[in-house]
């Protein structure tokens, strides 16, 4: 069986890397497809906390360091956008724009994106003050009024990277409480430029030439008013990169791909891992361990 790799990863995130490069010290032909910049979401984030992988500092530096090892490793990395998946007589064949390529094994480790808030303004004023990635643009907010949207880690742990910048970061969160790890709580509540506004919902985002304000309403009062604000920053959630996955690969109610324990899917010599995947956990150490898991399993059997 003739194949152009043994091996194909689609998405270069710290999953996809992982998994290429362990494939690759095993010997194998190992291609990567990501469609923008390898490393997927965890570059946004300049210093990484928690559980993270050894010698893991700042996301950027991390992504960085796996996918120069895969190039000594003889990895062949391609930035196009994977189109779609046929498989037949054992032979898995990618598709882009540019063309196709088959493979034995096919992981796809295509990672999330950040959700859209979904309000009126949010898509007009992108790149105007609407930004994903308070590590990137922090700065250019000194002494200026934010708002940050969700009650959750990435929320909670942006609103805290802005407070460094900013004059105020207003954290509107639907909730009552915050669901973010308590360390992060503590913080919020130590700092005195993060202002929480409990039970409220953003109802559009208003503004000129860039953002100047965004007009919230309270859930259980009903009162609707307007924060002055030129930057926004919403964290409500990932949403999978499935889209392009065959019908014969099944997902769930979110998109989210479905895998056995092995991290097979339903369609024979596909893998998933990482944020694709349903039931991945979210850690930077679980994209690691899955990414090598999805290697091995994937790499089980191949000919040659």
């Amino acid at each position: 069986m003739a194949t152009d790799f043994d091996l194909i990863v689609i998405g270069e995130g710290v999953t996809g890397l992982t998994a290429a490069g362990a494939a690759a010290r095993a010997g194998r032909r190992v291609a990567t497809y990501e469609a923008t910049l390898f490393g997927g979401l965890v570059i946004n984030v300049n210093e990484l906390h928690g559980d993270v992988p050894e010698g893991a500092a700042s996301g950027t530096d991390y992504a960085a360091g796996l996918m120069t090892q895969n190039s000594e490793l003889g990895v062949d990395s391609r930035n196009e956008e994977v189109t779609g998946l046929e498989a037949a007589g054992g032979v898995i064949t990618v598709l882009t724009a540019g063309g196709r390529a088959t493979a034995q094994r096919v992981i796809v480790a295509s990672g999330a994106r950040l959700k859209p808030l979904g309000v009126p303004g949010e898509a007009e004023f992108e790149h105007r003050g609407v930004s994903h990635c308070a590590d990137c643009d922090g700065p250019l907010y000194a002494e200026a009024e934010v708002v940050v949207v969700g009650g959750g880690d990435s929320a909670v742990q942006e609103a805290l990277v802005l407070a460094q910048f900013a004059r105020t970061v207003h954290l509107v969160h639907r909730g009552g409480s915050l669901t973010a790890r308590p360390e992060f709580i503590a913080q919020v509540q130590a700092s005195g430029r993060i202002l929480v506004h409990w039970n409220t919902v953003v109802e559009r985002i208003e503004g000129g030439e860039g953002v100047e304000k965004v007009v919230v309403r309270d859930t259980k009062a009903g009162t609707v008013r307007e924060l002055a604000a030129t930057g926004f920053f919403a964290y409500v959630g990932l949403a999978p990169n499935s889209g392009f996955l065959p019908a014969a690969v099944k997902r769930d109610e979110r998109g989210r791909v479905v895998t056995d324990a092995a991290l097979a899917t339903t369609l024979p010599g596909v893998f998933a891992a990482g944020a694709v995947r349903a039931g991945y956990d979210g850690r930077l150490v679980t994209a690691v361990a899955e990414g090598e898991a999805a290697a091995r399993a994937a790499c089980a059997g191949l000919a040659g």
